[in-house]
């Protein structure tokens, strides 16, 4: 597949030409394991049916790897966390500068950080984790980044721990052989990695409530959403934890009616992609269009407002 080659002058000249601007378009996607790979090649394959002559390419990514991707020009779209996005904006760490292309093009659904434990490591909270092995996702990814300010809201540093930056697959494993004490990931419920893991060894979530109040300090995209008792083998309670929601980026400079097309296109997609992301069950496009701080593609724009519905736009 090659990848975007287009001049400027070329891709007004198209646009121009045709309705519909068509033209190669490099998708991030999310790690291995987890559910933006699938929910990315859903994505491809009605983006590419509703635009004629497009052709998507999508790679694995991770949530503040793909904002910067759209960012510096390296990604036309991308899987992002609200959280995370909302830094860029700010120009915040871990972002070396204030990202400037980076627009909104839909809300998907909450995220969810989940701390899961061996039951058998002697871990009920997370202070219990000073001196442990953890595994957790490759610098650069959003459920890295909230592991990090998890720890130390709760006083503890990576040098305290023995910390693993591995994907999600190499994390269960991990928790499998014993050789980590905890996994922590964001991601939807339930997860299947956490499934995969709980299939093998009796394991238990740590609750997160305590450190709320800290990690909204940090960043204000922070919530406290609810693990709900039942959602993994032996979990007899309610969990509450750290959460954030999902949403897809776009290049500001994408031609609005590409993105009008693409946001329309999702949008009567929605069941199809809830195969993949339950919490897409319900999605409407006023949930689609929910303000997370980050301004709308112009694009996207033009559809929540045939939808009667107004956002901040780019």
């Amino acid at each position: 597949m090659k990848t975007k080659t287009i001049t400027l002058g070329a891709l007004f000249a198209s646009a121009l030409m045709s309705p519909v601007h068509a033209a190669d378009m490099k998708m991030m996607t999310g790690p291995q394991g987890g559910s933006w790979i699938p929910l990315g090649g859903q994505l491809k394959d009605m983006w590419e049916k509703a635009i004629p002559g497009l052709e998507v390419q999508a790679v694995p990514g991770a949530g503040i790897a793909n904002v910067r991707g759209v960012d510096e020009g390296k990604a036309d779209v991308g899987f992002g966390n609200s959280i995370s996005t909302v830094d860029g904006l700010a120009g915040r760490a871990p972002y070396p500068k204030a990202t400037t292309n980076v627009c909104n093009l839909a809300t998907l659904y909450p995220q969810y950080y989940q701390l899961v434990a061996n039951a058998d490591a002697g871990v009920g909270k997370i202070a219990d984790l000073k001196g442990k092995s953890i595994t957790t996702q490759q610098r650069g990814n959003t459920g890295e980044l909230i592991t990090r300010q998890l720890l130390e809201v709760n006083g503890i540093k990576y040098s305290d721990v023995k910390v693993s930056f591995v994907g999600y697959t190499d994390s269960v494993n991990q928790m499998k052989d014993g050789h980590a004490a905890a996994f922590g990931l964001g991601t939807q419920i339930p997860a299947g990695s956490i499934m995969d893991l709980a299939a093998a060894r009796d394991i238990k979530m740590i609750d997160q409530s305590d450190s709320y109040e800290g990690m909204k300090k940090l960043n204000s995209g922070y919530t406290l959403g609810t693990v709900p008792k039942g959602t993994y083998p032996k979990q007899d309670n309610d969990v509450k934890v750290i959460a954030y929601a999902t949403h897809l980026v776009v290049s500001c400079k994408l031609p609005e009616d590409e993105v009008y097309t693409m946001t329309k296109t999702l949008a009567a997609n929605v069941k199809t992609m809830a195969t993949v992301a339950k919490a897409m069950e319900t999605l409407t496009p006023a949930g689609m269009a929910e303000d997370i701080g980050v301004p709308f593609h112009p694009g996207a724009a033009k559809f929540y407002k045939e939808a009667g519905i107004t956002v901040k736009a780019h």
